[in-house]
């Protein structure tokens, strides 16, 4: 069956220019008021709602978007201070309902989980635990999960994004 097949020759286009061309600025939306040195972004599930952190304010900023997704329509509603648990907050991730939030601290070589009682609502948010990669170079930044929790990447300093698995989903403690 393996020699069977017709020889095909396959030629792809996309006809919005895809990777290597079709995009264009289209707007920016200051958060300087806020937060100078912006380091991690996020948005809810249907962008309705904007998170930002970084390292000068050590805190969580979040914005609403009257339009899903378009910056334009951003204003400041609040922020969540992380100062007691981070030093120098580099990324921000949720999980999918929005009712864990996970920052990243470079500083102190860890990723630190908060509960949310109501999603996506930081003034919500309660300090749970921290887990610790210095093992492995410490120093995260970025910060992402696969779909149902159960592997957490952290970009490391070194040009190296660490993989780790979690027996429950969205659980750093079973990291």
């Amino acid at each position: 069956l393996l020699n069977s097949a017709t020889a095909t020759t396959l030629s792809f286009t996309n006809p919005s220019g895809g990777f290597d061309g079709g995009v264009t600025y289209s707007q920016s939306f200051s958060i300087a008021s806020q937060e100078n040195s912006a380091t991690g972004l996020t948005f809810n599930d249907d962008g309705t709602k904007m998170f930002v952190v970084g390292t000068s304010g050590d805190d969580v900023n979040e914005y609403a978007l009257s339009t899903a997704f378009d910056v334009s329509t951003a204003s400041y509603t609040q922020n969540f201070d992380v100062s007691s648990q981070a030093a120098s907050v580099q990324g921000i991730a949720f999980n999918n309902d929005g009712t864990k939030m996970f920052i990243t601290d470079y500083a102190n070589d860890e990723v630190n989980e908060y509960a949310l009682s109501t999603g996506f609502n930081i003034s919500t948010a309660s300090y749970t635990r921290n887990f610790s990669n210095t093992a492995q170079g410490g120093n995260p930044r970025g910060i992402s999960f696969n779909s149902d929790g159960t592997k957490m990447f952290l970009v490391n300093p070194s040009a190296r994004i660490d993989e780790y698995n979690l027996s429950t989903g969205f659980d750093i403690s079973t990291a």
